[in-house]
């Protein structure tokens, strides 16, 4: 490409469903009662688990962090992607740009690792259960926590300021709803490979270690779980995990899905409807699931809502 600019430009414009304003329409709508539903279901969750005494649990603390994430995530997102679906202008500054993608990057890496450590929790509860008490005591939860926040920013530290030292194109057209950082490293002008590789080790580190470890930690739960010899008592255990796992599948698998495929203008159009599934639809669907999943979260928001200490207690 011709004619280069500095690494600081005005701002830049953000394609994304440009070409079908129908379609930016109907996603206007639908994301904004998505944001709603966010807003309300991760903050009732962050609530339920502060005020009740009986979720005050390694579970409920994780559980709680994962909300406020959840919020932070798509609120550094959605206000943007509305602006820009509800009328001509696309457009971002470059301030808000390395702004969104710093935290963007910093809460995905985050969450990668914060599923990595509920999954640790959920080991130790099943497969240590007599010794879960004093490993998972309050001090290690909150460096467990500490780990995970603190490592996902310097990850989004490092990479947001190699992304925004490349020298860019003159267009500054990036070709996705948001800054994120396959999209901006397209429209630089030199030879992106070393960024690249480097991206590729931030995979690694943070989605198929991760991943891996998830993995290998159900394998060892599974394989407590069948020991048990009551059909309730494995129902239960099971219970316990199953939504810690269908939030695992839906937000790693839309991740690697959007990272690691294929280079092609098909998989770019599929890979912003997979972003905008792991940015706005998983945040909103992790309440439904774990409250959905578990009687103890319903009864703490029937107590909340109705105030009645007695209401559906189980």
């Amino acid at each position: 490409m011709k004619g280069t600019n500095s690494s600081n430009p005005a701002g830049f414009i953000l394609l994304g469903f440009s070409e079908q304003p129908r379609l930016e329409k109907v996603l206007l709508v639908a994301i904004s009662i998505i944001y709603v539903l966010t807003l309300v279901g991760n903050t009732a969750i962050i609530l339920v688990s502060f005020l009740n005494p009986k979720l005050h649990t390694p579970m409920y603390f994780f559980l709680s962090n994962l909300s406020f994430l959840d919020l932070c995530f798509t609120t550094s997102i959605v206000p943007q992607m509305l602006v820009n679906l509800r009328g001509p202008e696309k457009t971002i500054s470059y301030a808000g740009c390395v702004l969104q993608l710093y935290v963007a990057l910093g809460l995905g890496s985050t969450e990668c690792i914060l599923l990595t450590v509920m999954a640790y929790d959920r080991f130790n509860a099943i497969c240590r259960p007599l010794h879960y008490g004093v490993i998972m005591h309050p001090r290690l939860l909150r460096q467990l926590a500490a780990v995970a926040w603190s490592s996902g920013f310097v990850e989004s530290t490092l990479q947001t300021i190699l992304v925004f030292q490349l020298p860019l194109c003159n267009h500054h057209r990036v070709d996705d709803f948001m800054c994120e950082e396959p999209a901006l490293i397209k429209i630089a002008c030199v030879n992106t490979t070393f960024l690249e590789n480097e991206l590729s080790i931030a995979i690694v580190l943070y989605v198929v270690i991760p991943l891996g470890l998830i993995l290998v930690s159900y394998g060892c739960i599974t394989r407590s779980v069948l020991r048990i010899r009551s059909t309730e008592g494995r129902r239960k255990a099971f219970g316990t995990c199953g939504s810690h796992l269908v939030v695992v599948v839906l937000f790693f698998g839309t991740i690697i899905s959007v990272y690691i495929q294929p280079k092609s203008k098909y998989t770019q159009n599929h890979s912003k409807f997979l972003t905008l599934f792991y940015t706005v639809v998983t945040p909103s669907l992790n309440p439904l699931i774990y409250t959905l999943r578990n009687k103890e979260v319903k009864w703490a928001l029937r107590r909340l809502l109705w105030r009645d200490p007695h209401q559906g207690e189980p």
